[in-house]
């Protein structure tokens, strides 16, 4: 892990060397307490080679295109584009196009995101948390034992996602208080040739025999299709057509990281029959980040999130409840649990109509300097999060005999077995801790190293004793909000 940490330092800090354009560099290098103001256009090709517990090792390559103009708004960006290409080892694919723009429309900030994602074997769980019982114990016999096949595949699926998405922020007051409107397509294929979860020829290949998941043993989405919680009509994926409309206030001293501060929206997601939705559903979700400077010069900071994601009614689709809402130049991150959501627990371990969501951490730079003309510093932070899901979805038997016919019977007894591992009704709280480190340059280019430990895993408790894994090491970009 030591050389992945030192290419990426290495390569973050000669690509900005060769490639950053400065106007005044020498007159602010001239006293290392003061921080270099970038002006012009900053390049920042990068190799990817970070890790993710959920996705295994990536590999790939990004492009980081920063234009801090003539320096008067730094660290923030007039414009900013953002590429990237990679590959997971555990099958996933990654492309990603983000572009930011603050003066193309006058008064207005446009942002637009296409990404493509392909998931050979996304994390799938079940809905409502806890309700849906993890069994851990087969998960290790099949890594330890050397006679019992290999479980993970039964908490998995294929999934593949297109996204894009284009938004629109304009002020109401005092470039503080904003509105935000904005399209946002999705394109969701699910399962493998709308027969089962996993194409099991990928899965096996290169697997001793005793070691491959049997054809006949269905995973959990092929349990949850044929008891009827997850409808045929649902089961292969859709097109989402939304409009998403919302509030904004920003006090942020900095966008991509901020010390002083409040950073807070609500949003309502608007995704009718008549945009082209396969499947219509209207969902809301409000976020509060507040940022509270302990030591003044982003010494020390404490920065924490609340946030509430819902649905009006109760239909909305499965195969977008992952999604949690996002406006502006990201894409939209999926999974509760994972290190964009709840670092520590399981991806996706959590969903349900309605979720609860918050982090609390403390930052501390601990050192800073000017290097090759780069502002460089580290930073060290401990974390809490935690989640759970407020309001169900329904997890109710709906098969028919005349659906399964004579397996009616057996399908009923295995779904009741199943609902008795957990015997609860409703979730609670998946609360996780950890620490991190940061390579910060020039408030813009964030390399993270964190370690989550979910709390269950100390817990007594047999409903939630390591029903959210064992922790999650992740290398990423950026910190959490």
């Amino acid at each position: 892990m030591r050389r992945y940490v030192t290419t990426l330092l290495c390569a973050a800090l000669v690509s900005a060397s060769l490639f950053a354009q400065t106007k005044n560099d020498a007159a602010d290098a001239a006293s290392n307490k003061k921080e270099i103001v970038k002006t012009g256009f900053n390049f920042g090709p990068l190799p990817v080679v970070a890790f993710d517990a959920d996705k295994g090792l990536q590999l790939g390559a990004l492009l980081n295109i920063f234009d801090f103009g003539d320096g008067s708004e730094y660290p923030n960006t007039r414009q900013k584009l953002y590429l990237e290409a990679s590959f997971f080892t555990k099958g996933s694919q990654l492309f990603v196009i983000n572009y930011d723009n603050k003066f193309l429309i006058p008064g207005v900030r446009w942002a637009a995101t296409a990404t493509l994602t392909n998931e050979k074997a996304m994390d799938f769980y079940g809905f409502n948390g806890y309700q849906s019982y993890f069994d851990y114990e087969k998960i290790a016999a099949g890594k330890e034992n050397e006679n019992d096949f290999i479980y993970t595949p039964k908490y998995r699926m294929n999934r593949l996602n297109f996204n894009f998405k284009t938004d629109f922020t304009g002020n109401i007051w005092n470039n503080k208080f904003f509105w935000e409107a904005g399209y946002h397509f999705n394109y969701i294929k699910a399962g493998y040739d709308k027969k089962q979860a996993l194409n099991l020829d990928k899965i096996n290949k290169g697997k001793d025999e005793n070691k491959m998941f049997p054809e006949n043993e269905p995973t959990i989405f092929d349990l949850y299709r044929q008891w009827g919680i997850i409808s045929d009509d649902e089961a292969w994926g859709g097109i989402s057509s939304a409009l998403r409309i919302g509030l904004l206030y920003d006090t942020r001293d900095k966008e991509n990281a901020p010390s002083k501060g409040i950073w807070a929206e609500v949003h309502a997601t608007l995704a009718p029959k008549f945009l082209g939705t396969t499947h219509p559903y209207y969902r809301y979700s409000a976020t509060f980040r507040h940022y509270v400077p302990i030591v003044k010069n982003d010494v020390l900071t404490f920065a924490y999130r609340l946030n509430y994601e819902g649905s009006f009614g109760n239909s909305t689709p499965y195969y977008m409840l992952p999604f949690i809402t996002t406006m502006g130049s990201t894409y939209d991150r999926d999974g509760m649990g994972g290190y964009r959501t709840v670092r520590g627990i399981l991806r996706n371990r959590v969903q349900g109509l309605d979720m609860a969501t918050y982090t609390a951490e403390l930052r501390w730079r601990f050192v800073r300097f000017s290097l090759w003309k780069q502002n460089i510093a580290f930073g060290l932070n401990i974390f809490s999060d935690g989640t759970m899901v407020t309001r169900n979805y329904d997890m109710t038997f709906k098969a028919t005999e005349q659906q399964l016919g004579e397996n009616f019977a057996d399908a009923k007894n295995g779904y009741e077995s199943y609902m008795a591992l957990s015997g609860i009704k409703n979730d609670r709280p998946h609360i996780t801790v950890g620490g991190g480190l940061r390579f910060i340059m020039n408030q813009n280019f964030i390399v993270a190293f964190e370690y989550g430990l979910p709390v269950s895993m100390f817990s007594k408790d047999p409903v939630i004793k390591k029903q959210d894994g064992n922790g999650a090491f992740y290398i990423n970009t950026g910190f959490l909000f």
